[in-house]
């Protein structure tokens, strides 16, 4: 079996970019794939294309073979969008190579450590009601039982800290108190916090309801941070969809930054890298929920990794909007979304539902500072232009 050739499509899920690669192999058989969208969709397909040219001919099942020769192929570290690229190939030949050998992809990789595969969703409300509500709801459609939502309940820009930090901590009481208590809360403050003392001020806030996780409050890159903020904590610290294949992710657990990870199979470098970030975690003691924003075709690939990973907690999961292009997509029953004895992944994608459609763009929104802050800098700034004139003379 060769590969034959490797397309790439935009699509959208629910108003987002969806950037999906196809396989295809001499004989026949063909895997899909899900990228990342970290922005540049666009930049994917002219990657694939680059990439193929490297591969093309070789047997899509050697899938270590093929993976080394990319890292070591590409001059310099791949960075985020090659990654994506990278990993959307490698659910591809997942796929193939469970469709060639006719089985599960969760069977080629040691078979079904369980039978089913928790998730949770996203909540949001105006305030701890109207989030209780939707988690009931969410509960009474598809048995869910975990959810995440954000804890802020005030402005982050002009809040003063220790009212936002009171306010987040209301809003969880009132999670607590309206809920069953059998239910699952987690909180993502989306990496928003600056300072580590205030993101544990954040932390102490919510401990006393007893939080799922707390995700990524501070930004990834300085590990010493993440160390020194989880010996301080009484919550699970939770990160890692921002960290790229198992080295940046040793650095993180060999400093002991972290209870939960939650490496993006979509972004890391595929399924065969996350089996080998899982394993270092496990020999961490450390879990692995896997960050999941993506479309059903990624969820899709994140069911056979959890299926057969012992040290997975949880899986992000979105809940179904306007597909149109993957038929049976996994959905939740009471909560858990079962497995499939299925060759490859177990769905397929509409290649015609998706070949004329539009690319749209999404941009994450930048927060901004308070007006009193930009007059205070363009006070400043007319002190400082005064100085320089002062002493140009």
């Amino acid at each position: 079996m060769k590969i034959a050739a490797m397309k790439t499509f935009l699509t959208h899920d629910g108003g987002r970019p969806r950037a999906l690669v196809k396989v295809e192999t001499d004989e026949g058989i063909y895997g899909w794939g899900e990228a990342y969208c970290h922005g540049p969709e666009r930049a994917i397909e002219p990657i694939v294309d680059y990439i193929f040219e490297m591969i093309k001919g070789e047997d899509p099942r050697r899938i270590e073979f093929l993976m080394l020769k990319l890292f070591q192929q590409f001059r310099f570290p791949q960075g985020g969008v090659a990654l994506a690229a990278i990993s959307a190939i490698d659910h591809a030949f997942w796929d193939i190579s469970g469709k060639a050998a006719n089985l599960p992809v969760y069977m080629l990789l040691g078979g079904a450590a369980r039978d089913r595969v928790w998730v949770y969703c996203h909540i949001r409300g105006r305030d701890g009601t109207e989030a209780a509500d939707q988690a009931k709801q969410r509960n009474e459609e598809w048995g869910l039982t975990a959810f995440k939502t954000s804890p802020y309940k005030l402005p982050t820009e002009s809040a003063r800290w220790g009212l936002i930090c009171k306010a987040g901590a209301k809003y969880f009481e009132t999670l607590r108190n309206e809920c069953p208590d059998e239910w699952e809360f987690a909180f993502d403050p989306h990496a928003k916090i600056f300072e580590p003392i205030r993101a544990l001020q954040l932390a102490n806030a919510l401990a006393p309801y007893d939080p799922y996780f707390y995700e990524e409050p501070l930004r990834p890159e300085h590990r010493p941070a993440w160390a020194r903020l989880r010996a301080q904590m009484q919550v699970p610290l939770a990160t890692g969809e921002c960290l790229y294949t198992r080295f940046e992710f040793l650095d993180l657990l060999a400093q002991q930054g972290a209870d939960i990870i939650q490496p993006d199979i979509c972004s890391v470098g595929g399924l065969l890298e996350m089996r080998k970030i899982a394993a270092i975690a496990e020999a961490h003691y450390v879990t692995v929920a896997p960050h999941n924003p993506m479309g059903p075709l990624a969820t899709a690939v994140n069911v056979h990794f959890a299926a057969a990973t012992p040290n997975f907690k949880i899986l992000e999961y979105c809940l179904p909007g306007r597909n149109h292009w993957l038929d049976d997509p996994y959905l939740p029953v009471n909560g858990f979304l079962e497995l499939r004895d299925r060759p490859g992944f177990g769905v397929e994608v509409d290649e015609e539902a998706i070949r004329g459609d539009r690319y749209i763009h999404w941009a994450a929104h930048m927060p901004t500072a308070p007006r009193r802050f930009h007059r205070l800098h363009l006070i400043c700034l007319v002190i400082l232009v005064g100085k320089l004139g002062h002493w140009s003379e």
